[in-house]
């Protein structure tokens, strides 16, 4: 997808910009905007923080995006205090931080991980995937996803370190079917209720091209629906990000689930590709964001010590949400990051082709 930051100063974006461009290639594809998103939030209320602050001052200056295991040094002086790792919120209220709520940290019982009957999971998913109507979207269209979503961070002030997270909030995206059109609402992210255009050119005068990390509807209705072939695409325009070439290529297809509008038999043919990738397990209980419940197709990342999750109804095989648990202790501050925690959280609430910007299906005639 693609998506605007919050407002800033013309030499605030700048840095901003600089500083990600020296970082992104660290990051792992389908993750670059959300991380983006977020960083552009966390520098932009450091900044405000840093013009309004009388309290004593804060001295971390290492930074971690929601999505864990993946640090970023070359960022350390863009931010004064705020460690971000991306830990679901409980939904519970609490002090205003930014566009939403703190709270505590959600933690949940690390669900038991076989491989047994992977394969046959995969397939009835994949099935179901492609017994689902997806209507083709025409140009002056909008492909219209709200998901409920949260995160946490790891903050420190002073000489302590706490571990906190933002309330269970609503995320809407509106996207155009090449990608050059589109509204995001997300109070993690913009800075008013109404939302950020995600139209193209940006304020740069740029229009990315659609890739895999960021696609749009009509460049994935050009997709092979090969599953050899489109997993070896995705080995191939991924390699070289994430912790490993498995691990990244079940984050991609991950990515693609949840914010975007996959064809119906590349929604099927990508479930099948997932069951080509080794270390893909089920984990028979895992729970969305908004508390239902489901089987989930899940990997371990060995190296950040969280287990990625798609969570699936266990009767219809609709794709409910996703969610990374922490499964192995860290070390040092991470150490406040124990087994069980929920790193991050979403639901998908619905998904939908409307007729404008902003417009919901309730609203359409």
């Amino acid at each position: 997808m693609n998506a605007n930051t919050p407002r800033q100063s013309q030499a605030e974006r700048e840095e901003s910009d600089e500083l990600f461009a020296r970082t992104a290639r660290d990051l792992p594809t389908g993750r670059h905007q959300f991380h983006k998103e977020r960083l552009m939030a966390q520098i932009h209320e450091a900044r405000q923080d840093e013009r309004t602050a009388t309290a004593a001052p804060v001295k971390s200056k290492r930074l971690r995006l929601p999505r864990p295991g993946i640090t970023l040094p070359a960022l350390a002086a863009a931010l004064a205090g705020v460690v971000v790792v991306g830990v679901a919120s409980s939904g519970g209220g609490g002090v205003r931080d930014g566009g939403v709520a703190t709270g505590p940290a959600l933690t949940t019982t690390v669900g038991v991980a076989t491989t047994t009957g992977v394969p046959q999971l995969l397939d009835q998913i994949s099935l179901a995937a492609g017994e689902v109507t997806h209507p083709a979207v025409k140009p002056g269209q909008y492909i219209y996803i709200e998901s409920k979503s949260a995160d946490s961070f790891l903050k420190t002030v002073g000489d302590k370190t706490t571990l906190a997270s933002h309330e269970l909030h609503t995320r809407q995206l509106w996207d155009s079917p090449d990608g050059t059109r589109g509204w995001l609402i997300d109070p993690a992210v913009n800075d008013g209720p109404e939302g950020e255009t995600l139209s193209l050119p940006d304020e740069q005068g740029n229009t990315p091209k659609a890739h895999l990390g960021a696609p749009s509807y009509d460049y994935l209705a050009k997709l092979t629906t090969d599953p050899d072939q489109l997993l070896a695409k995705i080995y191939k325009e991924t390699a070289g990000q994430g912790n490993t070439p498995d691990q990244q290529a079940f984050t991609t297809i991950g990515d693609l689930l949840t914010e975007s509008y996959p064809p119906a038999q590349l929604y099927s043919a990508l479930f099948k590709a997932a069951a080509k990738i080794p270390g893909v397990v089920v984990v028979n209980d895992a729970v969305d964001a908004i508390g239902r419940h489901g089987v989930a197709v899940a990997r371990l990342d060995e190296t950040s010590g969280q287990r990625e999750e798609w969570i699936f109804d266990k009767k219809t095989h609709v794709f409910l949400g996703e969610r990374s648990v922490q499964v192995k202790q860290l070390t040092g501050t991470d150490a406040l990051i124990k087994p069980g925690t929920v790193t991050f959280t979403n639901a998908i609430l619905n998904r939908a082709i409307v007729d404008g910007i902003k417009q919901t299906p309730s609203q359409a005639g």
